[in-house]
């Protein structure tokens, strides 16, 4: 039970400097690409919009699967 509540610790932290990232550099610089990348879909008409990140999804799964894979290496 101690590992899980360490491995939550560590996870809420890496949440919590991700977040803090992206609310002081999103739309800047080098993350205003983050949500605008090929094959992300957006329909927009005349009554509204659809907007579905499809890549950025896929990508930040991979960079979250990744993490977790390094953090039960380390604490697992």
């Amino acid at each position: 039970m101690e590992n899980a509540g360490r491995m939550l610790v560590f996870a809420g932290l890496g949440l919590a400097v991700i977040g803090a990232v992206l609310w002081f550099a999103g739309g800047k610089g080098w993350l205003s690409w983050l949500g605008r990348l090929p094959g992300d879909i957006r329909v927009e008409g005349d009554k509204g919009s659809f907007y579905f990140p499809v890549v950025t999804c896929l990508l930040a799964s991979v960079a979250l699967s990744g993490l977790l894979a390094l953090i039960r290496k380390f604490f697992g």
